[in-house]
């Protein structure tokens, strides 16, 4: 297994509100997510789940903690630093698609090599390409109104896949599919993960998509209360801190 760490996380803390409505959202959480895995973050609604991931791909600043990305601490960084760094190793996957009702497939996708300043030319050969990967260059011109749930969302994983990052963060990737569809897209992100040393980390409360995992991340209450992997060979285990403050069974975090 790759052990290549692509984003780190230590004792991250996230206050949301002031005054009487603050709420602390993350409450110490040392994470790591490898390249070449597939992992799940678990939890109830409101455990911190989508807060964490909005951190972990530099959406949002911890309140307090360190936090490295593709091996780049983001400590100090300046807004336009933090973007560009997010440009160039995190891709988005987000449950309602996010896609542009008047671009076709291909056009949605070469967007986010449009932020980069790719030519037209070369991001759309890419796109193609992009589409061809996850199984919809038959669909490439077609717009998200004439596409099924399940299309779009392989668009909008085309759309994080193109630009190579280091990691794709996934927010309830399988929430508006039906368990088809759902399938199909879990075994790709799996497939994405596996593939190469990239990393795949998805939120989800869908316990459909934990046979895809190879790794499945518990939080609750803002912490991370255990950690899961598919394989019982403890020798094939990075060591990894997470899982030495992660007591409690994960059984009784589900």
């Amino acid at each position: 297994m790759n052990s290549r760490v692509v984003v780190a996380a230590k004792e991250i803390s996230k206050t949301l509100g002031e005054g009487a409505g603050q709420v602390q959202a993350l409450r110490g959480v040392t994470l790591s997510i490898f390249g070449g895995e597939m992992s799940l973050l678990m939890g109830p609604s409101g455990s911190g789940k989508t807060t964490l991931l909005s951190i972990l791909g530099c959406l949002l600043s911890a309140t307090s903690g360190e936090l490295e990305l593709a091996g780049r601490s983001t400590t100090g960084l300046s807004p336009e630093q933090l973007a560009e760094l997010r440009r160039n190793h995190v891709g988005f996957i987000f449950q309602s698609y996010n896609l542009f009702p008047t671009l076709t497939a291909l056009e949605n996708t070469c967007l986010a090599l449009d932020v980069r300043g790719v030519p037209l030319d070369e991001a759309r050969r890419r796109a193609a390409a992009t589409l061809e990967e996850v199984g919809l260059t038959h669909r490439a011109h077609a717009y998200p109104r004439e596409l099924s749930g399940g299309e779009q969302q392989r668009v909008a994983i085309a759309r994080a896949l193109i630009g190579k990052p280091s990691i794709i963060l996934a927010d309830e990737p399988t929430s508006a599919l039906d368990g088809k569809n759902g399938k199909a897209v879990m075994e790709l992100l799996a497939n994405i993960a596996r593939s190469g040393d990239r990393a795949v980390l998805a939120v989800t409360h869908d316990p459909r998509t934990e046979p895809f995992a190879d790794r499945i991340v518990y939080i609750e209450d803002g912490r991370i209360t255990g950690s899961t992997r598919s394989h019982e060979d403890e020798s094939e285990k990075p060591n990894d801190d997470d899982q030495k403050v992660a007591s409690a069974p994960a059984t009784a975090t589900k």
